[in-house]
């Protein structure tokens, strides 16, 4: 953990008498001189008090060396962004430059990082606001800092006439995520707007993002709804974006995209360890910039991220660097506000539990 870690203390023992050794385990150490073995008298020995205050030092020295960057855990997906972001830290020394040790607990889900967040084998881990809300309205402290505002869209075969939401009326429309998914709920309240009832006025199917991605390719949906890389994929197979859910967004009052996703920790253990995560957060923001700056970068993460033609790399970069956080926390959390409603409105109390406004204290601010 980040916080500091008390000193060892030691004292001298009393010089044993003469003819007296020092203790099974302890190096004995001679008052006077003894045979070398080349015949001449070996240097005098230390006293023995200076021996242990020397080794004592060394000792000190050691561990201070051995705990000076301060550990966060954290829980991570290794097909996510958040494992390229831990792989470019590593690579490019950014933790070392910031005095921190990084250990990746790398989980199969999302879920299963919440469940080793709040067991408390990890720090910190990528999630959305709208689950913070949702604990923190259940007693839990957690927070959130953004990391990216880069999203999925309505994905369709690049001759579709499928070009707004209301053009989803009547057709069959593959849903990633599940029916809690926040880019689904979004584009349902704007669809309400319109007088559109999704889940009766069309046909919707959920499933896992890889398998809905092979099913639009064998032509067995009209349009697929799924997160920002499956996008990139199908970019590069003949599908256009019909629908992007930043759009959806500013649609429903918000200035510019939001990033749903970000780092989420426990409060107070934020608070004891501002500093360590205010330098995470500050690594990671490096990474963001070089992963956004280098094709090469690109490259070398390839095989993690699972692609490895140059023009869906390429998409990759593209959409990825244009989710970066830039902008005021201000400007974020009104315009999260102003989405939460929407996502309280349709997704009821089993989304947002029984809070029907964002939390004030549910956004990090880094330095205050």
């Amino acid at each position: 953990m980040c916080e500091p870690r008390a000193a060892p203390r030691f004292r001298c023992a009393p010089s044993p008498r003469r003819g007296e050794g020092w203790g099974e385990g302890v190096t004995h150490l001679s008052r006077g001189r003894s045979p070398s073995p080349n015949g001449r008298g070996s240097r005098p020995s230390l006293p023995p008090c200076l021996g242990i205050i020397i080794a004592a030092a060394i000792a000190l020295t050691s561990a201070s060396t051995a705990h000076a960057a301060d550990r966060i855990r954290v829980a991570v997906q290794r097909t996510g962004t958040l494992a390229w972001e831990l792989d470019v830290i590593k690579v490019h020394g950014l933790d070392l430059k910031a005095g921190l040790q990084i250990d990746a607990l790398e989980l199969a889900s999302t879920e299963a990082g919440k469940i080793a967040l709040k067991g408390g084998s990890a720090d910190l881990m990528l999630s959305d606001w709208l689950w913070v809300a949702r604990e923190r309205s259940l007693g839990d402290q957690l927070v959130f800092y953004p990391s990216s505002s880069t999203l999925g869209a309505v994905m369709v075969p690049v001759h579709s006439p499928i070009a707004s939401v209301v053009d989803l009326k009547g057709k069959r429309l593959a849903v990633a995520g599940g029916p809690l998914d926040k880019s689904w709920l979004l584009l349902q309240g704007l669809a309400s707007r319109t007088g559109l009832d999704l889940r009766r006025q069309a046909t919707i199917v959920y499933g896992a993002p890889p398998l809905l991605s092979e099913k639009a390719r064998q032509g067995e949906q009209d349009a697929t709804l799924t997160f920002w890389n499956f996008c990139a994929d199908l970019e590069g197979k003949g599908f256009r974006r019909a629908v992007e859910v930043a759009s959806v967004m500013r649609e429903l009052g918000a200035k510019a995209p939001v990033a749903i996703v970000g780092y989420t920790f426990d409060a107070a253990w934020g608070a004891r360890n501002k500093s360590a995560v205010d330098r995470f957060l500050g690594a990671t923001r490096e990474a963001k910039e070089l992963l956004a700056g280098s094709e090469a970068e690109w490259q070398r993460l390839a095989p993690r991220i699972g692609v490895r033609e140059p023009g869906a790399l390429a998409l990759y970069r593209q959409r990825y660097g244009e989710g970066i956080f830039r902008r005021p926390i201000d400007e974020e959390e009104a315009d999260a506000r102003a989405l939460y409603r929407v996502l309280a409105e349709v997704g009821g109390t089993e989304l947002t539990g029984v809070a029907r406004e964002l939390d004030p204290g549910t956004f990090y601010r880094p330095g205050e």
